[in-house]
């Protein structure tokens, strides 16, 4: 049966307006003024507003990682992503060391098909490379995965800059892009040896380890290997001031650099590194959170639009993971939650707080990464023919992040305690009521979705 969505403001990347919203068979039919369809079901949505549904395109559910396995497989996050208005999730497919690309993507199905409730695509993270790797990129892309990811540390994922440097030549011939995790491999070694030769092995020493420094000159080191290839990079999760002052001596060489950050860079500070026990094992996670200042220099880089996408990269362990680091933390699980709470912070704390314009975020949590992924315009707006996956939220509804409201499989909450405006009332995915008042009502129904190459941003 068609559904209509009357009496709501539809917002996109553009601003927001009146306008109805008819939906027939999964799609949009029509936006408008005072559409009339008799044989549609009514939905009064006076009062709320009508985002084209979430995007987040950094996750890592049932990620094999430290021993252990992350805490969110594809059932559990998508069912958190669902409730707090995401309807579409991009994963890591990891490559492990001697595999090829195809056996990667289709362990990601394997885990992910039939079990989504929300709809998905994959990265795929590179480990190995080789001739053989480099011939297989094409196929891939024709096949519908577009970005990639490459990492600049971790033993088992790092590729030196050689390698970089033939990786971004071969996506610049193939169409595709890499999303790059910027982390000095040997500063962080270093550092950490000096940490665990002053005795310190507990969550504090985490930050120390791995300052704003160690993402400022791997950030500079990529943007230098980009220039030569000419092609562009995506720096994901960008958690510093330091680092983004390179991105922007690169943009003033006339370079295209495309920036992901999370809610935990912005509204966090390296204040949570000294909570009592072991309390700072839940903001265990890299890049670090930094200091206030760079939170404000972020903040003010997405006001001006100087950031494209606020993604979470969400990793959750339990804290019974965590504990595997008691005694030594370079063997706490890094990562932390964030999938379902990414659209109240960011409302609460951009739109309501910091005067971040509704268009804005609907461009950050949305339709940018719908362009930016090559999914746009099947996602990413409210439109005649796009997908009818829409958020109802009302920006009066004031409640308490708290680890016993949300649906993550992780038993505690990074935000825990903290006041927000916003909500997610209603989350349709593909035209059915998937999520109600933070609930999940309809499971497994997420489809797998090819991407096409970027488009341009606006």
């Amino acid at each position: 049966m068609k559904k209509l969505l009357k009496g709501g403001t539809v917002v996109s990347g553009k601003g927001s307006e009146k306008a109805d919203v008819l939906i027939s068979g999964g799609k949009i039919e029509a936006v408008g003024l005072s559409i009339e369809a008799d044989d549609a079901e009514v939905v009064d949505v006076t009062g709320k507003l009508l985002f084209p549904g979430f995007i987040d395109a950094h996750t890592h559910f049932d990620l094999h990682v430290s021993g252990t396995a992350t805490a969110d497989n594809f059932e559990t996050g998508t069912k958190a992503a669902l409730a707090g208005g995401t309807t579409m999730i991009i994963d890591f497919a990891t490559q492990y060391k001697g595999e090829d690309l195809h056996t990667a993507l289709n362990n990601w199905h394997k885990k992910a098909d039939g079990n989504a409730s929300c709809d998905y695509g994959f990265h795929l993270a590179l480990s190995d490379w080789n001739p053989a790797i480099s011939e297989e990129l094409q196929s891939i892309v024709d096949e519908g995965v577009s970005s990639f990811k490459v990492y600049m540390t971790y033993d088992d994922m790092v590729l030196d800059d050689k390698t970089i440097y033939q990786v971004l030549e071969r996506l610049k011939e193939v169409g595709g892009i890499a999303g790059v995790h910027c982390e000095n491999k040997g500063l962080i070694e270093a550092l950490v040896e000096e940490e665990k030769a002053k005795g310190h092995y507990g969550p504090s020493a985490h930050p120390k380890t791995r300052p704003a420094v160690v993402e400022a000159e791997a950030i500079d080191r990529l943007l230098k290997i980009a220039e030569l290839v000419d092609t562009p990079v995506i720096i994901v999760h960008l958690s510093s001031g330091e680092g983004y002052q390179e991105i922007k001596y690169a943009r003033l060489r006339g370079q295209e650099i495309f920036l992901e950050t999370c809610p935990q860079y912005l509204l966090l500070d390296e204040s949570v590194y000294e909570l009592p026990g072991f309390e700072s094992s839940k903001y265990v996670i890299a890049p670090t959170i930094k200091k206030e200042a760079d939170s404000t220099r972020l903040w003010n880089a997405i006001k001006k639009n100087h950031i494209q996408t606020i993604a979470t990269d969400h990793c959750s362990f339990t804290m019974a993971q965590k504990e595997a680091g008691k005694d030594d933390f370079t063997k706490i699980p890094n990562g932390m939650p964030g999938v379902e709470s990414r659209p109240a912070l960011i409302y609460s704390f951009g739109v309501v707080e910091r005067d971040l314009k509704l268009e804005q975020m609907c461009r950050l949590l949305s339709e940018n990464p719908a362009k930016l992924y090559g999914v746009y315009p099947q996602k990413g707006v409210i439109a005649a023919g796009s997908d009818a996956d829409i958020v109802v939220w009302n920006p009066d509804t004031e409640w308490t992040m708290s680890v016993e409201n949300q649906v993550a499989n992780v038993d505690y909450c990074p935000f825990e305690g903290t006041k927000v405006k916003g909500k997610a009332e209603e989350v349709y995915l593909k035209g059915n009521l998937a999520a109600k008042d933070g609930k999940v009502v309809l499971e497994k129904t997420g489809s797998y979705v090819k991407r096409k190459k970027r488009m341009e941003l606006d």
